[in-house]
């Protein structure tokens, strides 16, 4: 079997960018409370799908955000460019191409491949989406999940728990959270969580820079954000290097949400998490 490719948070720069130096904001690059158990929802200790599981389209590798429920249909939410068919720099959603709807993802955990359901990508050009900020920045995608596979689902993250709903990530200086897999981490999972601040929004609220520790990786596209209240807030998008080399972009969930709702998916929502938001790195890491 040949070697799976890792698809990359979109990016010019090298990982050496990572080091840290501040620059122009023209210079980014496009790379608690407790909550009602569900039965419906396989136990988290036993889950085998849920928030974070690595996701695979044509090869490439991405981390899956958060689970979203429309009627009876499950899914697992992921960036638009995990799909995408152009190069690293092609990143603007409105010309970028896409494997398209229906095509097969293999999602960890799972014992059926998902399917590509809706690409935000494709949903913009079907639409002959204009705005210059929705086109850079709407980077979403649904995958859906097998319905054999659902009983096998837990909404929960790994290590954080929640999420407790959808929310903003708030002004410069708020606390985010993440949960990222790449397989440059070779399996270390004490590595996944993250803790941040959001450094600046951009795309008029599309975007948020946030800075993290440690820095968002190639494989890590598509992992969640969440405030400090476990609230939802974003999907990791783009690797930057301005304000601050090593930050990382991070698409608007509700806007993003908003737009699939408008385009094919109107009753769209996201599953809260079966276990309470815990806003401690130190024990996510220890838990990991």
């Amino acid at each position: 079997m040949s070697p799976r490719r890792v698809r990359p948070i979109v990016l010019f720069a090298a990982a050496a960018l990572i080091a840290a130096a501040f620059a122009s904001p023209a210079g980014a690059l496009s790379l608690k409370r407790a909550i009602a158990v569900d039965s419906t929802w396989a136990p988290v200790s036993s889950a085998s799908v849920h928030p974070g599981v690595q996701v695979f389209t044509e090869g490439g590798q991405c981390t899956s955000n958060f689970v979203f429920q429309e009627g009876e249909r499950v899914f697992l939410g992921q960036a638009a460019h995990c799909s995408g068919t152009g190069g690293q720099t092609e990143t603007d959603g409105c010309t970028s191409g896409s494997h398209p709807i229906g095509t097969p993802v293999e999602v960890t955990g799972a014992e059926n491949p998902g399917s590509l359901a809706y690409n935000s990508w494709l949903a913009m050009q079907a639409a002959g989406e204009s705005d210059p900020d929705v086109c850079a920045f709407n980077d979403f995608a649904l995958v859906e999940i097998d319905p054999a596979d659902v009983a096998r689902v837990n909404p929960s993250i790994p290590a954080f728990g929640g999420p407790t709903g959808v929310g903003a990530a708030g002004g410069v200086g708020s606390s985010v959270y993440s949960y990222g897999n790449s397989e440059l981490r070779l399996g270390i999972t004490k590595l996944s969580p993250k803790q941040g601040v959001v450094l600046q929004s951009e795309g008029n609220g599309w975007s948020h820079v946030v800075l993290t520790l440690t820095p968002g990786v190639p494989g890590d596209s598509g992992s969640g954000f969440y405030n400090e209240s476990g609230e939802a807030i974003g999907v990791l998008s783009t690797l930057q290097i301005a304000p601050l080399a090593g930050t990382n972009g991070v698409g608007d969930l509700a806007n993003e949400l908003a737009y699939a709702r408008s385009h094919g998916f109107p009753g769209l929502r996201l599953v809260p998490g079966t276990e309470p938001f815990r806003p401690n790195l130190v024990e996510a890491i220890l838990g990991a």
